[in-house]
């Protein structure tokens, strides 16, 4: 097995190779003394990419989330495996945590791309085997690749955490998704919790239903469905941009007579200004996982609590690598 990174994530997958006992391969000649895991740069701002060890007939996994900026670890990503391909490893998987473009997986209007469908057509052209990849924005993703793709979620892991370290969220909770599109996504983490809190079934579920204003350019909210007054509330979601999805969701369901709210998203983006739309007492604390490398304020900020995916991913990297089942990591939790 060999384990490369670009450089949207280098600590995750550093983590990641500590877990399975697997030293980085270095994707660019040293400069120095020192070592370059991730791949460097031409003068020109070009991608360069030198692995250092021989990975002929190897199993090869590439990390990298294309998180922003997407377009430079899309093409990273790209160019290392382009490498691989030509290098005659024996399989690569790419390791995508975040899946950048899944939000453009179909047409909303004329004259539109389906991006998500071109990235699957970009990394299949490249040389990819297989892909890792964790809580696409849209499962429908899946089959615009005809490599196999493996889709883990996060929802059994952030329920776990939840369970180990806030077990007083627990005590009078219901599972609210902050969107109709995400309802699925809500119901899942309150059947997860609900199985470890009370050994089946699952916690009290409800919804905020938002609609788009297009003349004022903003999310309005509608209704709320479900009982939230005098009880906490976990918003789930699995991409936190801006933030003001959340915020607005957060603040009409404490208008409706809810106790605290609190989040879990699995992707933080953190678009500029996210931190300070999330600084207000309508929210008291916003768990998001590491599969975007978060920036130093995004880790110093008191609301934000970071959950770790890397013995989640080491785990499936080495399912794959021995060809043992995935099945329980994939979720098929029926519905």
């Amino acid at each position: 097995m060999r384990i490369l990174s670009g450089s949207a994530n280098l600590p995750l997958a550093q983590r990641i190779g500590e877990i399975l006992g697997v030293e980085l391969c270095e994707a660019d000649a040293r400069c120095g003394n020192g070592t370059s895991y991730a791949p460097g740069r031409f003068p020109d701002g070009e991608v360069r990419v030198q692995v250092q060890q021989t990975v002929r007939g190897k199993h090869v996994f590439v990390i990298q989330p294309t998180s922003p900026p997407v377009n430079d670890h899309l093409m990273e990503l790209l160019i290392l495996v382009d490498a691989l391909r030509r290098a005659a490893c024996r399989e690569i998987c790419a390791v995508i945590p975040y899946l950048g473009y899944a939000r453009q997986d179909r047409k909303m209007m004329g004259r539109v791309p389906i991006s998500a469908r071109l990235v699957a057509d970009l990394l299949e052209a490249a040389g990819v085997d297989r892909v890792l990849t964790m809580d696409l924005h849209a499962g429908q993703i899946q089959g615009f690749f005809k490599v196999p793709l493996d889709h883990l979620r996060s929802d059994r892991m952030l329920a776990k955490y939840i369970y180990d370290q806030h077990p007083e969220w627990l005590e009078n909770l219901t599972v609210a998704s902050p969107d109709i599109g995400g309802v699925w996504r809500a119901r899942r983490m309150a059947k997860r919790l609900g199985e470890l809190v009370h050994g089946s079934g699952e916690l009290p579920l409800a919804l905020v239903v938002m609609q788009r204003d297009e003349a004022r350019k903003e999310v309005v909210v509608k209704d709320v469905i479900g009982t939230v007054s005098g009880r906490d509330v976990l918003l789930v979601d699995d991409i936190l941009a801006s933030g003001r999805t959340l915020i607005t969701a957060a603040e009409e369901v404490v208008r409706e007579g809810a106790t605290r709210v609190f989040a879990a998203c699995t992707h933080g983006v953190f678009t500029p200004g996210a931190l300070e739309t999330l600084d207000t007492p309508w929210l008291q604390r916003v768990l998001v996982t590491d599969t975007i490398a978060h920036r130093d304020e995004v880790r110093a900020a008191p609301q934000i609590e970071i959950v770790s995916v890397a013995e989640f991913f080491a785990d499936a990297i080495r399912r794959i690598y021995r060809h043992e089942s995935m099945t329980d990591l994939l979720a098929y939790l029926s519905l």
